[in-house]
């Protein structure tokens, strides 16, 4: 494993400290579970992105509503 230095205002961590602290944990295995949990948050995303023209259609999609196109939701489709 390789070692990294992260930079935290002080105060996020003293939280962290004292709650490693508490729980009998290290830093390490805290800032291992916190990033296992981003990268569950995310998979979703990654996946979607993936999907080839995805990213070009929201984009697309975006500049069209930012012109004033498309429909609104409570619009129905006939």
């Amino acid at each position: 494993m390789r070692t990294t230095t992260l930079r935290l205002p002080e105060e996020k961590l003293k939280l962290l400290k004292a709650i490693a602290g508490y729980e009998g944990s290290s830093m390490s295995r805290i800032f291992e579970e916190m990033a296992d949990e981003y990268i569950r948050r995310h998979h979703e995303t990654m996946e979607l992105l993936r999907i080839p023209g995805f990213l070009d259609e929201c984009r697309e999609g975006l500049a069209e509503i930012r012109q004033g196109k498309g429909k609104r939701l409570d619009e129905r489709s006939r």
